[in-house]
């Protein structure tokens, strides 16, 4: 009996995902082999060009030192934030400290910019 592929890959389309799934562990029992391992190095050519492409979209702003204006770097934080007085107070004497995390990039750079006009060291992460 010959192998015909074409008539295997027609019957591999009409296979719901559960059967595909049956199969893919049958044939793994059969000749001790496992899927995860076979496209692990297929993943790896490909992912160096994959994380080129990928840009980083979240940023944390991050407080270094408060700085000689500690009034006007707690305001900052409160518009930043929306945070009260008491919780930037606390957060800006406890720097180093993350003020605000997961922000794009454009207003990442916004708050770090409005944190060193107010006297402060700031950066992005």
């Amino acid at each position: 009996m010959a192998f015909n592929k074409d008539d295997f890959l027609a019957a591999l389309d009409t296979m719901s995902v559960m059967d595909l799934n049956d199969l893919v562990k049958a044939i793994e029992e059969k000749f001790g082999v496992s899927a995860a391992a076979m496209a692990a190095p297929a993943a790896g050519g490909g992912g160096a060009a994959a994380a080129a492409v990928e840009e980083k979209t979240e940023f944390d702003v991050v407080l270094k030192e408060t700085g000689a204006n500690k009034v006007g770097v707690i305001k900052a934080v409160r518009e930043i934030t929306g945070l009260g007085l008491k919780e930037a107070k606390d957060l800006v004497d406890g720097a180093p400290k993350t003020v605000k995390e997961a922000m794009p990039k454009a207003d990442a750079e916004a708050a770090k910019k409005k944190l060193e006009d107010a006297g402060a060291k700031a950066e992005i992460k």
